[in-house]
């Protein structure tokens, strides 16, 4: 059942279900917390899932706003406050992952562990859809794809033409195209995806930080199959990330989440569970940011 509260005078929808310690759930672009569905059953047995529609998604407001990602990190802290939530443990699946990157490096003290799920920020490769998304054009383009014929013809187009490289997410993704015949919604993606990608691809990143993770607990989930982020944006968090786990899954695409459920939900509680929380300490936070990162830090945030 969807909740909704208001912030910043702008209505937010979330998903609340389950007892137990807090587990925040954030979905990727286009999407909406329902991404999730599968899955919050079996995690919501042992924590309070709180799930999101993060602001321009779902069922939450579609303002005329900040879209970048420290907007959404701040958002997301607003409303943990807004529920009387202090501390969490973040899945951030792709978008999702950004943000959620991004609120432990901006509120540490606030964030007890991260599981990265396909997640952007890791490189500049992405599915060249997106990078259109950035160009101009895209707004009319946008519109003329989500007419009723074009939509009608578009599935048995792609199929006829591979599926443009989306494997098993196709038929999720054109599912949450339709939502586009929307101009609130097409305007919200847009903002978005342009604080994300250019022409060139993803422009933000999380590894020249990575090394501010060494004292949180990090694991990283990727379908082998990833046609949207690759898989190698994986192995690039691992390496940038200190300590931090890497689960693939052979069959899956862009979202392990929709394509093995049970194992999903199994590997996240299993790192919930091995994994002691992160305890902000600003003391130390200083220190690791005066140091700046170790020798294969420095390599793995450039990429080397």
């Amino acid at each position: 059942m969807l909740l909704y509260r208001d912030v910043h005078g702008y209505r937010r929808a979330y998903r609340v279900e389950g007892d137990g310690a807090p587990l925040l759930l954030l979905h990727g672009v286009a999407d909406s917390s329902l991404t999730w569905e599968q899955v919050v059953p079996t995690l919501a047995e042992r924590h309070t899932v709180i799930a999101p529609d993060l602001l321009g998604h779902g069922d939450s407001a579609r303002p005329r706003a900040d879209y970048a990602i420290a907007a959404y990190a701040c958002g997301v802290r607003d409303l943990l406050t807004v529920l009387g939530v202090e501390r969490v443990s973040v899945v951030g699946h792709s978008l999702g992952g950004g943000v959620a990157m991004q609120f432990a490096y901006q509120f540490p003290e606030r964030c007890e562990r991260v599981v990265l799920v396909s997640s952007a920020g890791l490189g500049p490769q992405v599915h060249p859809m997106l990078r259109l998304a950035a160009g101009p054009g895209a707004f009319p383009g946008m519109r003329l794809f989500t007419s009723a014929p074009v939509q009608w013809l578009a599935p048995a187009l792609l199929r006829w033409t591979g599926g443009a490289g989306l494997g098993p997410d196709l038929p999720y993704v054109l599912r949450r195209y339709r939502q586009f015949a929307d101009a609130d919604a097409r305007h919200a993606f847009l903002r978005t995806i342009r604080a994300a990608v250019d022409l060139r691809g993803q422009h933000i990143t999380m590894l020249d930080r990575g090394y501010l993770a060494r004292r949180l607990p990090t694991m990283v989930v990727w379908g082998a199959r990833d046609g949207i982020i690759p898989l190698s944006h994986a192995h690039a968090a691992v390496q940038a990330l200190p300590g931090s786990r890497l689960e693939v899954f052979e069959e899956a695409g862009h979202f392990p989440h929709h394509q093995d459920p049970d194992r999903f939900a199994k590997v996240v509680l299993d790192f919930l569970d091995t994994t002691a929380p992160a305890v902000y300490d600003r003391a130390e936070w200083r220190a690791d940011l005066c140091a700046g990162p170790r020798p294969s830090e420095a390599e793995a945030s450039s990429g080397s």
